[in-house]
Parts: C-alpha cells; sequence; structure tokens
C-alpha cells in the first residue's frame, strides 16, 4: 500500500489545480502505483508515456499513434484539452535542449490548470528550468517503509513457492532483522536482492541477512560518494571518552525506540562534533557508534565531491545526501570536516561556499533520522558556521589519554593481535608513552610484532620500550598547535575524555 500521507498530498495538488507535478523518485514503477490510486480516488483517467510505446491510457490496450517522439506526445496532450493525468518519465534531454518541447509543455500546462489533471515528471536528478518553477510542485517519494518491505518478501515467497520448493527459517525476530537492513532499497532492488538469496538454495535463512547487507554495501557505493562500512569496533574497544559514551548511551532508547521517544517529545539526535589531537580515537568513535546503536555506517568521501565540470559538485553533494537519507536510520562519518569545505573563497568561483551553504541547511532542516559524527582536527580551518548551536547536537574535544587509558590502549591493541596483556608491565609502558596518541601506542604495539618475528622470539615489554624510544610523539612535534587547540575547546567545548 502506498504512503498515505503522500496519497493525500498528490490529491491535494489534483484538487488545487496544479498543471505539472514533479514526483523526485527513480522508481518509476512505484509512482506509477501510486498515481493509479489517487486517479481512482479523483476519478480521472490515467495516461503514461515511454519513448517505446508513446502514450497509452492505463488497462486499456494499445497507444495513441504517432506519439512515441516526446514533441509529438507533448502536443497531443495540448491538443486533447481532458481532464486526465500524464506520467512522464525520463524527459530531461527534451526539457534541456528541445525549445518546442518545452513551449508545448507551457500550453498543456495552461490548460490542465483549469480542470482536475496534470503532467506529472519522475525522476531524482530531473531539473525543471527556472521558467517552470511558478507553475510546478514537487512531491518527495519516501523511501518504502516496513510494510512495503514486508508486502514485498511476502508476495515473492508465494510466487517462488508455485515454482520451487522454498524454506523459510526465520524467527519473528530475525525477520524484523531482515527488512531492517532491506531500509533505503527501492522496490526493484528489494526484489531483485532478495529473490537472488532465496534461489541460490531455495532457503531463506538467518545467513541470507548478510546476503542483504552485502548486496547493499554495494548499492551505496555505486555513486562513489559513500563508503558502507561494516561493524567491526565497539565502544568498549574505545578506551576511556566516559562523558562521551555516557551521551551516547542516554540517547541509544531513543534511537532504538524512535515511535516511544517521539510521544515523549524526544527527536533523533542530529549529530556530533568531535575536535581533537589526530590519532586520539575519534575516527574509531564514529564506527563504534554505529555498532553500539545497531545502525549502519556511511563515510562521505569528500576527497569525490569536487568535480572541474560546472554544477557537478553540486549535484555530487545532493545525491550523497540523498543516497544517506535512504538509508535511514543510519550513522553518516565524516572524517576530517575541515579538509571538505577549507577550499573556499573565490579559487574555486565559489563552488565550496555553495555547498557548504547547501550542507548547513540540510543539517539544519534535515528531518530523516541521519545522526552525523564528524571529526576535525584543525579548529582554524573549520568554518564558524559549523560551531553555531544547532547543527550539532554537541561538540566533544578527544583530548591526549591519561595514564590510565594509555594503558588500557596497550591492553586493547595487544589483545587484539593475540598477545597476552598479563606478560607485559603495561603501567611501565603507560609511564614511557607519556603525551603519546592512540594511534602511537598502537605503531609502537605493530613495530614490537615486527621486531619479534623477524628475530624470532615472543614479543616483550623491553621491546616495547625500544619501540617507544623510537618514536617522537605528535605531541612534541606540534607541541604549539595542540597548546592553542587545548586553550580554544576550554571553554567552547565539552571534553570527552
Amino acid at each position: 500500500m502506498p504512503p498515505q500521507d503522500v496519497l493525500r498530498d498528490l490529491e491535494l495538488l489534483f484538487q488545487s489545480r496544479y498543471g505539472l507535478i514533479h514526483i523526485d523518485t527513480d522508481e518509476a514503477d512505484r509512482a506509477l502505483s501510486l498515481l493509479q490510486h489517487v486517479a481512482d480516488r479523483i476519478s480521472t483517467p490515467l495516461f503514461t508515456w515511454s519513448r517505446i510505446d508513446g502514450i497509452q491510457r492505463v488497462g486499456w490496450e494499445g497507444s495513441i499513434f504517432q506519439t512515441k517522439d516526446a514533441q509529438k506526445a507533448m502536443a497531443h496532450v495540448t491538443a486533447a484539452n481532458i481532464p486526465a493525468i500524464y506520467h512522464f518519465h525520463g524527459v530531461q534531454k527534451p526539457l534541456e535542449s528541445d525549445d518546442i518541447f518545452l513551449a508545448q509543455l507551457k500550453a498543456a500546462i495552461k490548460k490542465l490548470e483549469g480542470v482536475v489533471g496534470a503532467i506529472v515528471f519522475t525522476g531524482s536528478a530531473l531539473v525543471l528550468p527556472p521558467e517552470l518553477d511558478p507553475m510546478a510542485a514537487t512531491v518527495v517519494l519516501p523511501t518504502p517503509g516496513e510494510e512495503e518491505y514486508r508486502s514485498l518478501l511476502s508476495n515473492l515467497l508465494r510466487d517462488l513457492s508455485h515454482r520451487q520448493y522454498v524454506e523459510v527459517d526465520l524467527s519473528k525476530e530475525e525477520t524484523a532483522g531482515l527488512l531492517k537492513h532491506l531500509s533505503g532499497l527501492t522496490l526493484m532492488e528489494a526484489e531483485k536482492i532478495l529473490t537472488k538469496a532465496i534461489i541460490e538454495d531455495h532457503r531463506l535463512t538467518p545467513e541470507d541477512i548478510q546476503h542483504v547487507i552485502n548486496a547493499k554495501k554495494s548499492v551505496v557505493e555505486r555513486e562513489g560518494l559513500l563508503e558502507y562500512y561494516p561493524i567491526e569496533q565497539t565502544l568498549a574497544d574505545v578506551a576511556d571518552l566516559t562523558n562521551l559514551k555516557e551521551w551516547l548511551e542516554k540517547r541509544k532508547n531513543v534511537v532504538a525506540n524512535p515511535m516511544g521517544a517521539e510521544e515523549f517529545g524526544l527527536s533523533f539526535p542530529r549529530g556530533v562534533l568531535l575536535l581533537g589531537v589526530p590519532g586520539c580515537g575519534k575516527s574509531l568513535c564514529a564506527k563504534a557508534v554505529s555498532s553500539e546503536w545497531g545502525l549502519p555506517l556511511l563515510k562521505f568521501d569528500t576527497s569525490n565531491l569536487y568535480n572541474k565540470y560546472i554544477g557537478e559538485s553540486e549535484k555530487n553533494f545532493k545525491r550523497a545526501i540523498r543516497a544517506a537519507e535512504r538509508m535511514a536510520p543510519v550513522v553518516l562519518w565524516i572524517d576530517e570536516l575541515e579538509k571538505a569545505f577549507a577550499v573556499g573563497g573565490t579559487e574555486d568561483g565559489g563552488v565550496s561556499q555553495r555547498i557548504l551553504g547547501s550542507f548547513l541547511s540540510w543539517m539544519q532542516d534535515r528531518t530523516g533520522e541521519v545522526f552525523i559524527v564528524a571529526t576535525a582536527n584543525e579548529i582554524d580551518r573549520l568554518p564558524p558556521e559549523f560551531l553555531r548551536k544547532g547543527r550539532f547536537d554537541e561538540i566533544f574535544f578527544v583530548d591526549l589519554p591519561d595514564r590510565e587509558t594509555r594503558r588500557e590502549i596497550f591492553r586493547i591493541h595487544l589483545a587484539a593481535r593475540g598477545q597476552e596483556p598479563e606478560r607485559f608491565d603495561l603501567h611501565h609502558l603507560s609511564d614511557l608513552s607519556e603525551e603519546f596518541t592512540g594511534s602511537e601506542i598502537e605503531e609502537v604495539v605493530v613495530s614490537g610484532l615486527y621486531t619479534a618475528f623477524s628475530d624470532p622470539h615472543q614479543l616483550t615489554t623491553e621491546d616495547l620500550e625500544r619501540e617507544i624510544g623510537r618514536t617522537v610523539p605528535l605531541a612534541v612535534t606540534m607541541s604549539e598547535r595542540i597548546g592553542a587547540l587545548r586553550a580554544w575547546a576550554q571553554s567552547r567545548t565539552v571534553r570527552a575524555n
């Protein structure tokens, strides 16, 4: 069943005599199904157009003669002069390059504005010419909801069972998990993924959830702007950062039970900005949040955002944001935020400033369940607009680890590499590694393992001592910058550790 809110919105637009409606979606079939429901409600005939068949009335045989060409099809709509809904998909090219098509479109819109009917364009990449903006209304078709996926799965299992035996071995909770992982996919994408998972072994089992996750990863990364990260770390893998962990824990129930939270007067968390010394666990934290909250993790690859062609960078940004919203609820990780927007000024023709403006507006106004975890190392390169209240729920400062935290970091990295932490004098190593970052401690362990493996012998405390002695920490080489960062953060941020 189509979303009732969208049905009501479309019906209202038709009743309000809009002559042109743009449904912002790539799911032409789903949009057509939606239009069929609306056409039935308002008792109006529905026609569709394609380059292959021309104009056809839905439910009738044959097509209207000589309407395969978009220009001729629009001329027919103008001449027909009847109350009807005309669905066109794939008209970007004639909109951009065909002045006659555009003139006929305007004439058709004028005629349809006097009746209950309209021309409906579909396509997420569709850009209407500015002169059409006053005549048009845009409706964003939301991604399918759980009930739509549930209906798809039920119908798919029924159809496949008619042709072959299909074993379904999913509990109620596992089925809910499967449907949750389908979120953000179009119905066609979900159908293809589920069909492949089922026909491979004629079964639908908990193992197929991983197939869905892998397939979804490919769909997300298709645009090249977002990376889908598998959940590998938890907050237990992050040493210290006690204040940040407590903040996240308080909001965990809001993510798990959004409907209950809404009734309680709480909205979905907006995000956090993590400032601090490089190598102190900010990026690791972003990965751990998705694990703790049970949400997918997407990394926004800002290095691929900018394009040399006019207008393409803005389109790239909109595609990335649209993909993130499709996957909601989701954690969106933006690493080194300052690098994405530090190129501003006039050197790039103002592109970065326009994208910054779009990004800030989206952060302020978004309604989708997208939790942003942004990290930054250089506060002086970060546009001040990001620091205004309302952009992020909180700004945390991640400082160098203290003595106990360094000991815990050694324990984590030794255990992760098959070593027994009990064999090492962790307190001594912690004292020797004062002012080391978490990344530098990890590198000490890795370098020590290389030394032990090449000798060969078991890794010892002495091996790690030597590696500590060979390392000049970032806190020494960049002491002035780190001091300035600490001074700035003291009264402006919340300490994460």
